[in-house]
């Protein structure tokens, strides 16, 4: 706990836990301080890419199921997702910083207190995770079906769940991490710096599992497309690329946000059980570069997705004659084209 002077005690790894009202009274000198003019256009700038991948999405959406059919389903889920990413990130950016947040850059707050702007900041937070949330839940996506697949292959007699009720289970699974975390905020048990560090390690965490996925997944898959490609007589290279794209892409993504959030999370409580706040650490330089790499990375894996998504549908609608899936050849109903019902999704 802090006392009255402001000073740290032995019991220093119980402040990021604690009213921490002593290190509020010293950010109150922040307070009405206006971003600077570079922070007033970085929002503008990145709230605008996210506002036009918002329209895109949701017109891509609307065509999406305009086209009828079960085959449709993922990828307009897809597409509703990256709609659901884009207008929370839109959203946060376009909106005021005023009317969200005390300062540009993080500030502790306690819930309900009088003092300070907690209910701009506990928003501007909520915001910010559920962004992530979808975000992270367009790749978890592709892996559920990833998995269903192979185990198909892999597995022909073992019971397949329905992809969808694990993308449901695990997303809200993250859901409910947090929902505790606003809860515990809401009830006092720590500032909105640990918030924001709970959310900084969950993140974290979740891209070194999804490396790790898409990595093992995307070589399975591989390996099952050339297998059954060569034994049918088909070609699956434009399935294969695309597996690439998603690969690489993907794993830039998550490796970089991995590194970014455990570099915050790491640096963030350092400082917080040295000093009792993160006040200093925070300047405006650190977090523009912050902000720059976090958010920017995000446009661009957004503009990706939607990309590949158009790429396949324009495809498909040539080779397919309009269908939404991609075929896999059948290892045991020969050649794909003789066996309808050998065709499985391969999701984007």
């Amino acid at each position: 706990m802090l006392p009255s002077n402001g000073t740290v005690t032995g019991n220093s790894t119980s402040l990021i836990f604690s009213n921490s009202t002593s290190a509020i009274a010293r950010n109150k000198t922040d307070i009405g301080f206006p971003e600077t003019s570079f922070e007033y256009e970085t929002d503008l700038f990145i709230g605008a890419l996210f506002l036009a991948t918002t329209v895109v999405a949701a017109r891509r959406m609307i065509w999406s199921r305009q086209r009828g059919g079960a085959e449709t389903t993922v990828v307009t889920a897809f597409y509703s997702l990256i709609l659901m990413t884009s207008a929370l990130r839109s959203l946060w950016f376009l909106i005021p910083r005023s009317l969200i947040a005390t300062t540009y850059t993080p500030t502790p707050m306690m819930a309900f207190d009088p003092n300070v702007n907690w209910g701009g900041a506990f928003f501007s937070q909520i915001l910010v995770s559920a962004g992530s949330l979808c975000l992270f839940s367009i790749f978890i996506l592709i892996l559920v079906y990833w998995a269903d697949i192979l185990k198909k292959y892999f597995f022909p007699g073992a019971r397949r769940n329905k992809p969808m009720a694990t993308f449901l289970i695990l997303v809200g699974g993250l859901a409910l991490v947090q929902i505790f975390n606003a809860i515990f905020f809401l009830l006092g048990f720590y500032s909105s710096e640990a918030m924001m560090l709970v959310n900084a390690v969950l993140l974290a965490i979740v891209s070194v599992i999804c490396v790790c996925e898409i990595t093992i997944f995307s070589q399975k898959f591989r390996t099952v497309l050339m297998t059954l490609g060569a034994i049918n007589q088909v070609s699956t290279e434009s399935q294969v690329k695309r597996i690439m794209w998603i690969t690489v892409t993907g794993n830039l993504f998550f490796v970089t946000r991995s590194v970014l959030e455990l570099i915050f999370a790491a640096s963030s409580t350092i400082w917080y059980f040295k000093n009792g706040n993160l006040e200093t650490i925070f300047s405006h330089k650190i977090w523009d570069i912050y902000v720059w790499i976090k958010y920017v990375s995000e446009v661009a894996i957004l503009c990706l997705m939607l990309y590949i998504l158009q790429s396949r549908f324009t495809k498909d609608t040539v080779t397919n004659g309009g269908g939404a899936y991609s075929k896999i050849p059948d290892a045991q109903g020969g050649a794909a084209q003789n066996n309808p019902n050998s065709y499985e999704p391969l999701v984007v």
